[in-house]
């Protein structure tokens, strides 16, 4: 049986494209941007929206990783967790969103494949260095886009005040 999973994955789907009480979901977010908007950074100090997003990306595919062998790759200090302006212009914005939006497909579909079991198992996590259940990476996850999510909204807001 897979009811905690489906409700798991059912909350992903939301936060990306449902109705929640919060009222913002990635993809009403995203949906007011265009591509001049999204490499900007609002002030000194805060991301832009292609690095947020791009971010959100790395770690869905180390949770992926972690979830197909046991063990990740990547650490908060490694470049690709927060790549610069510049390389992600060189990538194109279309690129970026599209491997977001695949990285979502993907673990959906790769956690559609579990049962509820499988969040009690261990793995091993680079960068917290020790052995979790999967449902720590898993909730993690969640809360980080949600995190992220009202980053962007400050984000959106301030630049469409400030273009």
């Amino acid at each position: 049986m897979n009811h905690v999973i489906q409700h798991i994955i059912q909350q992903y789907k939301e936060v990306q494209n449902g109705t929640l009480w919060i009222g913002s979901t990635f993809t009403s977010k995203l949906n007011q941007v265009d591509e001049s908007m999204v490499f900007k950074r609002p002030i000194e100090g805060l991301h832009s929206i292609a690095e947020i997003i791009s971010h959100l990306t790395l770690w869905r595919k180390e949770t992926i990783l972690k979830i197909q062998t046991g063990t990740g790759s990547k650490t908060d200090d490694c470049e690709e967790n927060w790549l610069t302006n510049d390389k992600l212009e060189l990538i194109g914005w279309h690129h970026i969103k599209s491997e977001y939006d695949k990285t979502l497909t993907q673990l959906i579909n790769l956690l559609a494949s579990k049962d509820d079991d499988f969040l009690n198992t261990k793995y091993y996590d680079t960068d917290f260095k020790d052995n979790y259940e999967y449902r720590f990476i898993i909730n993690g996850m969640l809360h980080h886009d949600l995190y992220h999510l009202g980053q962007l909204g400050i984000i959106i807001k301030y630049l469409k005040k400030h273009p």
